[in-house]
């Protein structure tokens, strides 16, 4: 076998370590019709909104989960001019799990701040989350928008922490801001009436511990985590590294880390924005501030929101919607193989 000279890499260490902190961010995009309509900007807000408002030394990476050509360039073009650190290319969507387990097992940092491609970054959300994850006693989970539905949901390992009383103060009651709400309701698709049956008996929960104050539950659209955690909990979950589903067992995820008692909370101040599938005008004013390029979806206005609420929780409105979306959708895909 022919050979000319000796690798000039042997016998080389790295110059580096790796950072503490892995950001990830999850992205799927594979058309742009529809619910994807605006998936392009979205995610572009959600990188550009990392990129602004994170101190460095961080490392970003992004899973791009067989999107569709723009978007695919767009990473590409991110990733040639330095911003993202670690690109990873599916051909195929291979399922939310199963880019999450890799994900996990690529990340360079210990430390795993996920999020999914619609959620903007809020200035000082890094060292926020990293008080919370540091400060309390062994957490499996910190996110930086606060859900109240969420307190009854993989939160009881947490609720039992607090009411052993570990807690230098507690609070609960009807706490966070109705502006909060209004954001998640518009942000998430939901109307006023199912919101209000999804958190009918609820009361917020607050702690304090060692001077540090948050909100008791957690949730996995935007989450920081311990990466052995997140392994631990992935691996047990993908006994082979598989998962057969494009998506689900999401819950299951928090449930599980719940079950091995690791506490799992809220930064106190809201340090993430959810964006949902078109930004708003609110939110392309937030990116102006921090420096950002964004313009709003055309027709959106804020003071028509709770109009367009009232028509979304119309079923027969949406019903009828629905089914044109369906119509055309599969008319403008007739012969396509997207």
């Amino acid at each position: 076998m022919a050979r000319i000279g000796t690798n000039p890499s042997r016998k080389q260490k790295l110059g580096f370590g790796p950072p503490k902190v892995t950001v990830a961010v999850l992205v799927y995009a594979p058309h742009e019709a529809g619910y994807f309509e605006h998936r392009l900007a979205v995610t572009r807000l959600t990188i550009e909104s990392i990129l602004a408002n994170t101190d460095r030394p961080f490392e970003l990476l992004v899973f791009d989960n067989g999107s569709n050509a723009e978007m695919v360039g767009f990473l590409q073009g991110l990733y040639a001019e330095g911003k993202i650190d670690t690109l990873i290319l599916s051909s195929k969507n291979i399922g939310k799990l199963n880019a999450l387990w890799r994900i996990a097992q690529a990340a360079q940092g210990a430390i795993i701040a996920y999020s999914d491609d619609d959620v903007y970054h809020l200035n000082g959300w890094l060292p926020e989350h990293l008080r919370v994850l540091e400060t309390f006693p062994n957490v499996g989970a910190v996110t930086g928008f606060y859900i109240k539905q969420r307190v009854a949901m993989s939160s009881s390992k947490t609720l039992e922490w607090v009411d052993a009383g570990h807690a230098e103060a507690v609070e609960k009651g009807q706490l966070i801001p109705r502006k909060w709400e209004e954001e998640y309701m518009d942000n998430s698709g939901r109307s006023e009436e199912r919101y209000q049956s999804e958190i009918a008996g609820l009361e917020d929960v607050a702690v304090t511990y060692r001077g540090v104050k948050a909100w008791v539950s957690a949730h996995h659209f935007q989450v920081m985590m311990p990466k052995m955690v997140m392994v631990e909990v992935l691996d047990e979950m993908l006994e082979d590294g598989w998962s057969d589903l494009l998506m689900g067992r999401m819950v299951e995820m928090d449930d599980r880390m719940d079950a091995k008692g690791y506490l799992r909370l809220t930064t106190y101040p809201q340090t993430m924005r959810l964006l949902g599938n078109v930004i708003d005008e609110e939110v392309a004013a937030l990116a102006t501030k921090d420096g950002i390029t964004a313009q709003a979806a055309l027709g959106l206005k804020q003071a028509k929101k709770p109009v367009l609420r009232g028509l979304r929780s119309n079923r027969r409105v949406r019903n009828m919607v629905q089914g044109l979306v369906n119509f055309l959708y599969r008319w403008l895909n007739k012969d396509s193989r997207m």
